[in-house]
């Protein structure tokens, strides 16, 4: 069985890096949120690389900041429930005006196509372990798929991207679903993705907020396994990301093809944790902490004046 790669606080540093540089649209996506501070320490520091020789998929790609690991905010990137979509026609708008960037994964992605999923459905893992489109459930508003890919090139499989969005109808629906999420990998740990492709072995870990290893958002799981192409012979690196944003989750999965070093995969991998560190970070410009301190002030003083009025 693969081993399992810990989460570590380069993660945090990750999303903190997307969230105090420019979003997808452009802009300040977690701007208001620097300059507070929080230790990440508090990881058991169990487990070991998923694969031999190959580096911690989350620490942070070439040309960041180390020391941005050892920092995070004082609150997690969120949605508030107040401020999330109620209606099915609401969420659809919300997810399809989310701005991700090809290059937010790295230099030379692209779009891929198909590009976008049909918001009113999801992927459901069946009970002989096959991933299935379906119908949304009633606790689910939308859910938007958009997949990204890196070109092959000089020997080198293509690099596959997807990162779903979800809105539920509320964090208590969103927390189930992570719930399930991490039970699907005890259950069913070899999986079946499509015709041609199935993960092997495959080992998550999920940390709310609170527990200290996770400095991002209110919950996170990450997943490792070893993806098997028919055609293509040995396994290669698949990874998967998963944080929730009060009743919003945002997920993306990647399928690094072969020819890729071991040093390789796990920079595209920490790449791809950036890019979905972009889109929690847009989030929670619109409706979470941030979105919240600009309309009223860390003390809600602005508020509170409003009142008294």
């Amino acid at each position: 069985m693969t081993e399992w790669r810990p989460v570590v606080a380069a993660v945090a540093g990750t999303l903190l890096l997307a969230g105090c540089t420019s979003g997808a649209d452009g802009g300040s996506a977690g701007e208001g949120k620097k300059g507070s501070a929080r230790s990440t320490s508090g990881s058991d520091g169990a487990g070991s690389s998923a694969s031999a020789g190959r580096a911690d998929p989350t620490a942070p790609a070439d040309g960041a900041d180390p020391s941005a690991a050892a920092v995070a905010e004082d609150e997690p990137y969120t949605m508030a429930e107040e401020l999330a979509p109620r209606t099915r026609s609401e969420a659809v708008a919300f997810v399809r005006g989310l701005t991700p960037r090809a290059d937010n994964f790295g230099s030379g992605f692209r779009k891929a196509q198909p590009y976008e999923s049909d918001p009113g459905e999801w992927a459901v893992l069946d009970e002989d372990c096959v991933w299935q489109r379906q119908p949304l459930p009633d606790t689910a508003l939308a859910s938007l798929t958009r997949r990204f890919e890196l070109p092959g090139s000089e020997g080198k499989g293509p690099v596959q991207v997807s990162m779903t969005v979800t809105v539920h109808k509320d964090t208590t629906a969103a927390r189930r679903d992570m719930a399930v999420s991490l039970e699907e990998a005890l259950r069913c740990p070899n999986q079946r993705l499509n015709a041609t492709e199935q993960v092997h072995g495959l080992y998550s870990r999920a940390d709310p907020f609170s527990e200290a290893r996770n400095g991002v958002t209110d919950d996170d799981l990450i997943e490792s396994g070893e993806l098997l192409v028919d055609g293509i012979k040995g396994a290669l690196p698949f990874d998967w990301f998963k944080y929730r944003l009060g009743p919003v989750t945002v997920a993306a999965t990647d399928r690094i093809g072969a020819g890729h070093t071991d040093e390789e995969a796990s920079r595209i991998a920490s790449q791809v944790a950036q890019g979905v560190a972009y889109t929690a970070a847009e989030i929670d410009s619109i409706g979470g902490n941030t979105a919240r301190d600009g309309a009223e002030g860390k003390d809600g003083s602005d508020d509170a004046e409003a009142r008294d009025e």
